[in-house]
């Protein structure tokens, strides 16, 4: 087997060629766009009945406008049929995600007194309702429902659900059931796609309407978000799976190359790089990856070739660490791992990168599922003005002050001057005598 992966040599590139090397698969969501409005207007006037039916189109699975809900004996046929073990490390990383995130956790209010008798602050509450989406078209993600729903349990959102595409069975995937539970959520609900946008946007007979929807999905899901973005709030561009590894002369080729597989093999629409500054380097890791691969199922081996092989992966050489970290900087990956002997030393030149992975030992598969930061990240260069999914993406904070008589007198003569300029008589007047007459 050979490993077919592409090297993008940075120093032979054009500009523009350059470029194409930040595009993401969802980067141009145009052909997206076009056809999501159809099924929002269906889910908008059909509800269940068109979730139920968009379940057997696309999702292929037999399920009726009466079953788009999980039951109890759903939740609980889950745990009977999930192998103890499975349960035990669902607890496990639930822990560690539910440590973390409560450590993130900010006070309930904050105040401080800027002036003498002006004191001035924040205080935080939850959002009342969120929709969490666990993706299912290239398999089951029960560790993004743990990423999305335990944060927003923390954060103290009054109604969680998760939506979740059912697999051919019509049923809802036994470890996302189980993951929801050991999160605190039971409501769970059959709906992809756009579809399951839009029915917690619009609401249906049996999904409630929500203020919000987080989590990561396809460019279908991305696209519906986009359309319905003026009927529920969605901070998150969590598209597919994409990340950058670099390496220096300290690095291990064979570990670069088990950890350059990690992403590829989501899917055809990832996007994945291994960065150098070394042709011999990126040689060794070609040489290795079809060992490894060779301990892969042919579909997830499928994926990685197109990934690696293709123009959206593989590895790029750079010419100098400099032009390695504007690169990497310039991507702004969803992942990026620094495999180095000395990772500190790399880190005060990267900017842009929703997760940084220090050192050989921190694996990008313990950070995906088990060390405790969120795993649902901005991708498609969002990381330049985006963060992790965070309790703070399940609250609001609402500005707070207070004045005494002292910082009142402070003040007032200001705000009448300022208020005086600009033209509003009833601002000034609220701070004039006569407020006290």
């Amino acid at each position: 087997m050979t490993s077919s992966i592409r090297i993008h040599d940075l120093g032979t590139l054009s500009e523009a060629q350059r470029l194409a090397l930040l595009e993401r698969t969802e980067s141009d969501l145009s052909h997206f766009l076009a056809r999501v409005p159809a099924i929002i207007e269906a889910v908008r006037t059909e509800g269940d009945e068109a979730l139920a039916r968009f379940a057997r189109d696309y999702d292929h699975a037999p399920v009726s406008a009466d079953e788009i809900a999980a039951t109890e004996a759903d939740f609980d046929a889950a745990f009977a049929s999930l192998d103890p073990e499975m349960i035990e490390t669902l607890r496990y990383a639930a822990d560690n995600i539910r440590r973390y995130h409560q450590a993130q956790m900010p006070g309930e209010m904050w105040m401080k007194e800027i002036r003498p008798g002006v004191l001035v602050g924040e205080r935080f509450t939850p959002i009342d309702s969120v929709a969490l989406y666990s993706p299912r078209g290239k398999g089951s993600f029960p560790s993004v429902t743990l990423m999305t729903a335990i944060p927003a349990v923390v954060a103290g959102v009054g109604d969680v659900i998760v939506l979740t595409p059912p697999g051919p069975d019509g049923k809802v995937d036994p470890a996302t059931l189980v993951a929801a539970r050991l999160s605190g959520v039971e409501r769970v609900f059959k709906a992809g796609g756009a579809q399951a946008v839009a029915a917690a946007a619009y609401g249906t007979a049996t999904i409630p309407r929500c203020l919000k929807i987080e989590g990561p999905g396809s460019p279908w899901f991305m696209a519906a978000k986009q359309v319905l973005a003026g009927r529920i709030a969605s901070r998150l561009p969590a598209g597919p799976s994409e990340s950058l590894i670099f390496v220096d002369e300290t690095s291990d080729p064979r570990i670069a190359a088990l950890d350059l597989l990690v992403e590829s093999e989501h899917g055809a629409d990832s996007s994945v790089f291994l960065v150098t500054c070394s042709r011999s380097f990126a040689e060794a890791v070609c040489a290795a990856v079809p060992e490894f691969r060779a301990h892969m199922s042919p579909r997830r081996v499928e994926f990685s070739q197109a990934v690696l092989g293709g123009d959206k992966g593989g590895i790029i050489l750079a010419g100098s660490l400099k032009e390695a970290y504007r690169f990497i900087n310039d991507y702004a990956p969803e992942h990026l791992q620094i495999l180095s002997k000395t990772p500190f030393a790399h880190l005060s030149h990267i900017r842009n990168a929703s997760e940084i992975l220090l050192g050989e030992e921190t694996a990008a598969a313990i950070a995906n599922y088990m060390m405790g930061p969120n795993c649902v990240l901005p991708t498609s260069g969002a990381a330049k003005v985006h963060s992790p999914l965070g309790v703070h993406d399940f609250l609001k904070s609402a500005s707070v002050g207070h004045m005494t008589a002292k910082g009142y007198a402070e003040m007032a003569p200001h705000t009448h001057r300022f208020a005086t300029y600009e033209g509003f008589d009833a601002h000034a007047n609220s701070v004039s005598d006569l407020r006290r007459n």
